[in-house]
């Protein structure tokens, strides 16, 4: 959902004439705002996210089909089928110019719906490299598809305009000088430093192994942790068995907003899940990483990997082998200025800075290609 949020803000930040010149001359008036209705998944936190944003949020059924077992198969088809009767009603009563669709099943209803009532103009936005089997469906009904990377295209082969935009980041993550991350973190310069995350929820595997090493890596180098919410019990214990030496060179956190971008700004190296959002923050700072995929989902997380392995940006470490390796291959790439160096000049070359920008962009020109009168509404069913 932040790289929706994060094109949102573009959009918003752009003079209504820019975006609504073609429209504007047809109903006689620029005063109107940017109009946006969120549409996702009932239960979860993306209602209560996009609500602090100052969001209208509409929630409708929907339910994955792939990889489902036998028994629950018809329950997802049928929650696919109330997703898709909701859609229509809030087709009818918001009236879009433009769907902008960012992934999961959630979209899947909607832009079925959409496609049966009036076809409004809608932009498919892929974040991982290989697209799920959502992301390939609602692909057939897009407009446009943008792409992280240009590997994905392979995956489109037939769509007539796919276009690489990069992935999208909130804005000002890259704001902070290496002197006020350092001071933020109160780390010292002379120690390299060692940044540990795996997304919003955290990595169990990797805190475990994590946990384990600290009292070896501490010796070597300074540690930030992003725990996640869920291991953060589990880690204070961990902390609370450290020595007052140790404790000076680790900084645990449930979870960081703004202040990531200070922590990818410190670090010398990365230890990280392989998600989307490593396509675009790791090389944003051209902080090398050692990725570690998700084993238990499809291998989207593996792809991801890959490429930038291949390019030489990273370095992999299966999860099975984290207890073994996390410690020679952090030390190794510590030790090894030179090649870290290397990584982080292949891993900054990867970056597209303007990804949000140009997304905008993308639902801008879609807004002045709509025949309709009215102003650009952007439904994100965000699964």
């Amino acid at each position: 959902m932040y790289p929706a949020l994060s094109v949102l803000k573009q959009l918003m930040s752009l003079k209504p004439e820019a975006m609504l010149d073609a429209q504007a001359e047809a109903s006689q008036t620029t005063t109107e705002e940017l109009q946006v209705l969120w549409v996702g998944g009932r239960g979860g936190m993306e209602a209560d996210l996009v609500k602090r944003e100052g969001l209208r949020f509409e929630a409708i059924p929907a339910a994955g089909v792939h990889g489902v077992g036998a028994r629950a198969l018809p329950g997802n088809l049928w929650q696919l089928g109330r997703g898709f009767f909701t859609s229509r009603r809030i087709l009818r009563k918001f009236r879009p110019d433009v769907l902008f669709f960012t992934g999961g099943f959630v979209g899947v209803p909607m832009a079925l719906a959409a496609r049966v009532f009036g076809r409004p103009k809608n932009l498919l936005y892929v974040p991982d490299i290989e697209p799920s089997l959502a992301l390939k469906t609602i692909a057939r009904y897009s407009d446009c598809i943008a792409l992280t990377v240009e590997d994905s295209g392979v995956y489109f082969p037939e769509h007539p305009s796919k276009v690489v935009t990069g992935y999208p980041l909130r804005p000002g993550l890259d704001r902070w000088a290496i002197e006020e991350a350092r001071s933020f973190f109160a780390l010292q310069e002379q120690l390299p430093v060692l940044l540990v995350f795996g997304g919003s929820k955290g990595a169990h595997s990797i805190n475990q192994a994590l946990a384990a090493a600290l009292p070896e890596l501490l010796k070597e180098m300074q540690v930030i942790h992003i725990t996640g919410k869920l291991d953060w019990q589990m880690m204070e214990r961990v902390r609370a068995s450290l020595t007052t030496e140790q404790l000076n060179r680790y900084r645990p956190y449930p979870y960081l907003y703004d202040e990531i971008g200070a922590a990818m700004r410190l670090a010398d190296l990365a230890l990280t899940r392989a998600g989307a959002s490593i396509l675009g923050e790791l090389p944003l700072f051209g902080l090398p990483a050692l990725l570690v995929p998700y084993p238990y989902a499809w291998r989207y997380q593996r792809v991801n990997a890959s490429y930038l392995i291949k390019r030489g940006a990273a370095e992999l470490i299966e999860d099975a082998q984290l207890a073994e390796q996390i410690i020679p291959k952090v030390r190794e790439l510590m030790a090894d200025a030179d090649k870290r160096e290397k990584m982080s000049q292949v891993m900054h070359s990867l970056a597209k800075p303007e990804a949000a920008a140009n997304i905008a962009s993308l639902l801008s020109d879609l807004a002045k290609s709509s025949q309709k009168k009215g102003f650009l509404n952007v439904p994100n069913p965000s699964g």
